[in-house]
């Protein structure tokens, strides 16, 4: 496909927006890529903001809108801060009668989260839960960020929770 892409110039205006330059110049600001790109820049942001959908549409030549439609789509955009830690949450069929509810319950009491705040203030924890991980031999089953945690208990997911923090604050 023809590159047709306007090139991102560093004006003032845009000096907020440098990591998302560098990502769209790595890209050759070939619209082509918007899906790559949508995820090289949630991994700078941990999500993506709407302005920087917004900016992202100008140098591909692509409306707002389309942009945002691609972020919309796929469930693996998130248009919402998260915390540096996401955890993921089966609530498929095999997590759920294995009482996977009470592993969420756990997470929300411990880190004061619920269904409408799943992210703590310190952006540290995200807490949400998937139709399915497609690890059913390890139900309950959980996704810290990138690494799978099975057969776990409400006792094991708090557990996981104070690891991680004991290591932040060593760090």
């Amino acid at each position: 496909m023809e590159n047709d892409s306007l090139p991102v110039v560093l004006s003032p205006e845009t000096q907020r927006y440098s990591k998302v330059c560098e990502i769209l110049q790595r890209n050759n600001n070939d619209r082509s890529r918007l899906i790559p790109i949508l995820q090289q820049v949630q991994e700078e942001y941990h999500y993506l903001p709407e302005e920087v959908l917004t900016f992202i549409a100008t140098p591909l030549r692509l409306r707002p809108a389309e942009v945002y439609g691609v972020a919309t789509f796929y469930s693996h955009f998130a248009l919402q801060p998260k915390g540096k830690y996401t955890f993921r949450l089966c609530d498929g069929t095999a997590c759920h009668v294995r009482r996977s509810t009470a592993i969420l319950d756990a997470l929300y009491k411990h880190l004061e989260l619920s269904e409408a705040k799943s992210t703590t203030d310190d952006m540290l924890f995200t807490v949400e839960t998937v139709s399915c991980l497609g690890a059913c031999g390890l139900a309950p089953v959980m996704l810290v960020n990138e690494k799978v945690y099975g057969q776990v208990t409400p006792e094991k997911a708090v557990e996981i929770v104070n690891t991680i923090m004991a290591e932040e604050k060593a760090a």
